[in-house]
């Protein structure tokens, strides 16, 4: 009996000793370790007294595997025990059980089974203490229809998690106008419920399923709630602390997160973070989408080994690249800054042979992406070209503008569409505000463009619409306008009146790029001057000066002239007026049949004398893939023929290439008339 007496005392002990005196802790069901407290009226001088009356029946959630019994009664009974209550004690809690032995007790064994599924039961019915229902976002944003519904809801009766209320409130948002999604967030903040959950969220934080974290960072960075803010910059430290919790999918999450948030002291270390965990995990991606959401997030300024191994990856998985994942690669790869020439060949193939059906953003979006990697590909830009042209009706004229503005970046001249572009502009220049006016002469007059006899026409419309917008038009803009007009050897009479105003020519020398608007107005008067110009023709612009030219030699070339022609027959680098400058000048008979002696005193205006200009042209002078001349190399040709040069073009890459033999051949085939070396060649046969 003492054995007995002083193994139920050893349990009772055990009880006092994890339970502490007023109160139970409950362990909350949905296991994630936070302590639930319910408050009770019971200690441990007290227990067997008044435990049927004041014990909660919960607290056999805590302890497990152990029987205690309770008395009717204020006392303990000694002869029997009239009610049994069950209740579990861990094992861990109490590594002890109580014993007993029915020959101690009157009740029978087959009585106290009886009284214990009774009891237990009873308490089932009464107290058994239901799981709480987790909250759904997305049946959330299904019964609500604004961000204030969701917070009405949440108000009423919270659950958990509360981050499911900031994915709901931004999946409802997203359905709304802009205009309406500004309203309804100015209600969100002013909500009483709104303060309420986002300190329920925050204290869920570290005890919430990861990716309900990063769900409820990203909605609420979404929804507009300012990063400064103690919530977001607490979700973030929390997001720091369990980032090594992080799965493909949350990887995914948290890097879309970063693309979204500006630079701040917690965003940084978290992208710190974030890079070397994609170092350690980058092998164990699956996702294509995962990857390059991953790659797009981790910055410019990443690690080259990191963008590498990146690389890699992606290079590895390209069979699994869809036609999508090729088309999202150049923005993917334009955000991190890394120009893998292989992987981009092999995208724009996929690009380029399913082009048809291909959305017009993602066109615009994979050019703006090869212009911020410098990467040019022909094949790529002729598909893109041609497929806009083929379906040229289905799109708008500013969408079509855009892509030829890129295009034009690139030097690149899509004929066809750029035609096509030309006659419907001229059909309908209503849609054209003074912005796109202004671009579309920009790319015309740049890539050199004319289309047949439409042209003239073209250039009509563009500067009527102009004329019609002169009172709203910048000085800037004005300029530009009339500069790309004298480019392409058009002079509309009321736009360049309004430029040529006083306060028009201070505006200009004083405010912008001064020295671009210096440059621009020395082509506008060169133009008015040498052109013809229906007026201006006496024009003199008290104008800065121009910084002086940098000349660049050209040793190769100027080697074949004096092997070809011999010493003093050419001059070289030569400044001429109007700001222009040419490599070589040879003097030659009108009939460029002989080269004459080049000096001082020779009468340069004498009609028998044909002066030579060779300009050596780097491939940029040129339209990309082409030897069609843009808009300056073609004015500028055009002004050296009415001052009396006769202009021949050597292209440097080519001449670097060819041996001195051949480069001397090409240049005398260039710099001697047609007849000439007929004659020439006669001679040479005679002789032989």
């Amino acid at each position: 009996m003492n054995n007995r007496a002083g193994s139920f005392l050893w349990n009772l002990r055990q009880v006092s000793t994890f339970v502490p005196a007023g109160r139970t802790v409950r362990l909350c069901p949905l296991a994630f370790c936070r302590p639930n407290i319910t408050y009770s009226n019971w200690n441990r001088r007290n227990l067997l007294n008044t435990f049927g009356n004041k014990m909660h029946s919960s607290t056999r959630y805590l302890f497990q595997d152990a029987l205690i019994f309770k008395s009717e009664g204020d006392g303990c009974q000694k002869k029997g025990i009239s009610t049994v209550t069950v209740f579990t004690v861990d094992k861990l809690c109490c590594p002890r059980r109580l014993s007993f032995d029915s020959k101690h007790f009157p009740v029978s064994v087959n009585e106290l089974k009886k009284s214990f599924h009774q009891e237990a039961s009873d308490e089932d019915i009464l107290t058994k203490r239901r799981k709480p229902t987790l909250i759904s976002s997305k049946k959330l944003s299904q019964e609500c229809n604004s961000l204030s519904d969701v917070l009405d809801i949440f108000s009423k009766a919270p659950k958990f998690p509360s981050s499911n209320y900031f994915s709901a409130m931004w999946t409802v948002a997203k359905r709304m106008s802009e205009d309406q999604k500004r309203f309804e967030k100015q209600l969100m903040f002013n909500h009483p419920a709104f303060n309420q959950l986002c300190e329920h969220v925050m204290r869920e934080a570290k005890i919430m399923y990861f990716d309900n974290l990063l769900f409820s960072l990203h909605a609420i960075v979404k929804l507009g709630i300012p990063q400064n803010t103690l919530l977001v910059q607490t979700l973030l430290r929390v997001v720091q602390e369990r980032i090594n919790e992080c799965d493909e999918k949350c990887l995914s999450v948290l890097s879309t997160i970063l693309n979204t948030m500006e630079p701040c002291k917690n965003v940084d270390v978290l992208l710190a973070g974030l890079r070397m965990l994609v170092d350690e995990q980058v092998w164990k991606i699956k996702h294509i989408f995962t990857l390059q959401t991953v790659m797009r997030s981790i910055g410019k300024d990443a690690p080259i080994g990191l963008k590498r191994k990146l690389e890699m990856k992606a290079l590895k998985e390209l069979d699994q690249f869809s036609v999508l994942n090729c088309q999202h690669m150049f923005s993917v790869l334009a955000a991190m800054n890394h120009r893998s020439i292989i992987l981009l060949n092999e995208c724009s193939k996929r690009v380029t042979s399913n082009i048809h059906g291909c959305p017009f953003k993602i066109l615009i979006n994979i050019l703006q992406s090869c212009k911020d990697l410098q990467y040019i590909n022909i094949d790529l830009f002729k598909g893109i070209a041609d497929y806009v042209a083929t379906t040229f009706d289905i799109w708008k004229l500013k969408k079509v503008l855009f892509l030829l503005i890129l295009f034009e970046n690139f030097g690149f001249r899509p004929v066809g569409l750029m035609d096509l572009f030309i006659k419907k502009a001229a059909d309908e220049p209503g849609f054209l505000n003074v912005k796109s006016l202004v671009g579309i002469l920009n790319v015309y007059s740049s890539l050199n463009h004319f289309y047949k006899c439409q042209t003239h026409e073209f250039l009509e419309v563009m500067a009527s619409a102009l004329t019609g917008s002169l009172h709203h038009i910048s000085s800037e803009n004005l300029l530009n306008a009339v500069c790309s007009f004298c480019f392409m050897n058009h002079f509309p009479l009321a736009l360049i009146n309004q430029l040529l105003q006083k306060d028009i020519i201070d505006d200009l020398l004083t405010s912008g790029d001064v020295e671009r608007n210096v440059h621009r107005l020395h082509v506008v008067a060169a133009c008015l001057k040498l052109d013809d110009a229906p007026c201006h023709k006496d024009l003199d612009l008290v104008l800065p000066r121009l910084p002086p030219t940098t000349f660049c030699p050209q040793p190769k070339v100027a080697a074949v002239l004096s092997d070809l022609l011999g010493e003093g027959c050419f001059s070289q680098s030569v400044q001429l007026p109007h700001n222009y400058f040419i490599d070589f000048e040879i003097r030659m008979d009108a009939n460029r049949t002989q080269v004459l002696p080049f000096s001082d005193v020779d009468v340069v205006t004498s009609t028998d004398i044909q002066r030579v200009a060779v300009l050596c042209v780097p491939k940029s002078a040129y339209c990309l893939d082409s030897t069609h001349p843009k808009g300056y190399l073609a004015m500028k040709m055009r002004h050296l023929k009415i001052m009396g040069f006769h202009v021949i073009l050597v292209n440097n890459w080519e001449v670097e290439k060819l041996e001195m033999k051949d480069a001397a051949t090409v240049l005398k085939t260039e710099i001697y008339s047609p007849k000439a070396l007929s004659a020439a060649d006669r001679h040479l046969q005679s002789t032989c």
